[in-house]
């Protein structure tokens, strides 16, 4: 994706994980089971959505649940029993109401509002592919600087955050991965296949982990936002094209995005979460919100049963020592205002214009406990035009790239940022999806340096080393005489960078 489609760590965070925790303790959970009668009769014609059920997650409950959704005319995809959510496909248009009545269900609802068969259309704008004169150019210029590779000439986000320095001095561990959760990754591109992990690797599309050799490259060759991540954090300085922030670790890939719209649909992101936590994946780099909705609101019952579902996945993780990087979004909301325009979701059918309160209403996952929000920068270390902030929401910055107000001094002059696409190309994208990858990068380094450091340690490290260079004076970007966002805080923590743009330099020095 690579849409305007996007993304709290330790200490901010905590207000947050207590108003969800409140929230979600509060979800119904009714006073009896649903009755032992003959399964719910419909039309053979009726359209199928995708539910997820989140129950207590005691054997004996998951059971007697499963139960009750054949009952409710359910079918289970998968029972993630660790974390009490269930995956469901169900004709039933009463299905959710139904299992919101059963004893031990906390939470019920569909995942979509179109059936499984709908198709959609998204986009984060075109990928500007690197022309071979660009590359020709620029590998002139990369070849007049040492250790540097070929096309590292227009690569200024790395030396925004000193990682082309950071590299000389530790590249990273191998006992080290990122998972990128997205759209697929290329692994055959040279500049990807040396540091990529297969084992560590899955589609989980559906909801259900499919670990076939390659099912999870993307479906096509226009999907390249997840390449384009994966080359950001970990692209080998092998002389080829490019390299990554952390060239010396692994980067494995979990595809979420449908094939039939290309959205991230919460089953799928479940189903990434656990798969990441139960394969020794380190740090997980998630540049998405999670579909159908901008916003997830807790007083609509399905979508609170989304946030219930991916934050007990993404909460999982982080136990068994997952650390999450996600990105801020390219709305330029500010999410810690009282109201925000929504004019985007559903996303799956027609849009509705509502407006909601983004403490009651959450981008997930950005804002999910935990979970490290990244906003975006240019290579004027300024907040990217279109970045969302928020005092107390983000937590760091990094380099997303800024095409209209930010212009590098490089030999291709694209404020955008260069990496890898499927097909061995490379090319141009910006957004705080391409922010997240250079924090979860610089993370990496920093879990290589102190491979004993947990979620929490790390988070704290990352934003302890964070530069942060204050709330600029005026942010009238196009000079109309207008605010176009309003930085609040501080020198050392304020709503457009958080603690400060990550360190590489400082993650290995």
């Amino acid at each position: 994706m690579g849409h305007l489609r996007f993304r709290r760590g330790l200490g901010l965070a905590v207000p947050l994980a207590l108003s969800l925790t409140a929230s979600l303790g509060l979800l119904p959970t009714a006073a009896s089971a649903a009755p032992a009668a003959e399964p719910v009769i419909r039309a053979g014609d009726a359209p199928s959505l995708a539910y997820v059920v989140n129950t207590r997650s005691d054997h004996r409950t998951i059971e007697s649940v499963k139960k009750a959704i054949a009952t409710a005319g359910g079918t289970v995809v998968i029972a993630y029993e660790r974390i009490g959510v269930i995956v469901v496909h169900s004709a039933n248009p009463d299905f959710a109401k139904t299992m919101r009545e059963v004893r031990g269900v906390m939470s019920a609802g569909a995942t979509r509002t179109t059936p499984l068969t709908a198709a959609g259309t998204t986009d984060e704008g075109p990928v500007q592919l690197l022309s071979e004169r660009q590359a020709e150019r620029t590998a002139r210029a990369s070849a007049a600087t040492a250790e540097s590779e070929p096309l590292e000439a227009d690569q200024w986000s790395l030396r925004a955050i000193g990682a082309d320095k950071a590299a000389q001095i530790n590249p990273g561990s191998r006992r080290v991965t990122v998972a990128v959760i997205d759209n697929g990754v290329d692994d055959t591109h040279p500049d990807l296949a040396p540091n990529f992990s297969a084992a560590q690797s899955a589609n989980c599309v559906g909801g259900k982990a499919d670990t076939a050799a390659g099912a999870w490259r993307p479906w096509t060759s226009a999907d390249s936002h997840g390449t384009h991540v994966a080359g950001e954090i970990a692209a080998p300085r092998n002389g080829i094209g490019i390299a990554g922030v952390a060239p010396g670790v692994k980067v494995s890939a979990i595809k979420v995005s449908d094939p039939v719209n290309g959205l991230y649909y919460p089953e799928s992101v479940v189903c990434a979460f656990v798969f990441a936590a139960d394969h020794g994946v380190e740090i997980t780099n998630n540049s998405y919100y999670v579909d159908p909705w901008l916003y997830n609101c807790m007083d609509d019952p399905d979508q609170r049963a989304i946030v219930d579902a991916v934050n007990r996945a993404q909460l999982y993780a982080q136990r068994k020592g997952t650390l999450h990087f996600a990105s801020a979004g390219n709305s330029n909301h500010d999410l810690d205002s009282d109201a925000i325009v929504d004019d985007t979701s559903p996303d799956d059918s027609k849009p509705v214009q509502r407006t909601i309160d983004p403490h009651t209403c959450f981008d997930v996952p950005t804002q999910l406990p935990g979970i490290v929000t990244v906003s975006a920068t240019g290579v004027q270390n300024v907040k990217s035009y279109y970045s969302s902030y928020g005092y107390g929401v983000v937590d760091v910055a990094a380099p997303g790239g800024d095409r209209l107000y930010q212009i590098p001094d490089t030999p291709s002059k694209n404020g955008r940022i260069l990496s890898t696409l499927p097909n061995g190309q490379y090319g141009f994208l910006q957004g705080t999806s391409m922010a997240s990858p250079h924090a979860a990068g610089v993370a990496a380094l920093l879990k290589s340096r102190y491979p004993h450091a947990g979620p929490a340690q790390l988070r704290s490290l990352l934003k302890a080393l964070a530069d942060n260079p204050g709330c600029p004076d005026s942010y009238d970007q196009d000079g109309d005489g207008k605010q176009d966002a309003v930085c609040e805080g501080g020198k050392r923590s304020n709503g457009f960078y958080g603690l400060g743009i990550v360190d590489a330099m400082d993650a290995v020095d």
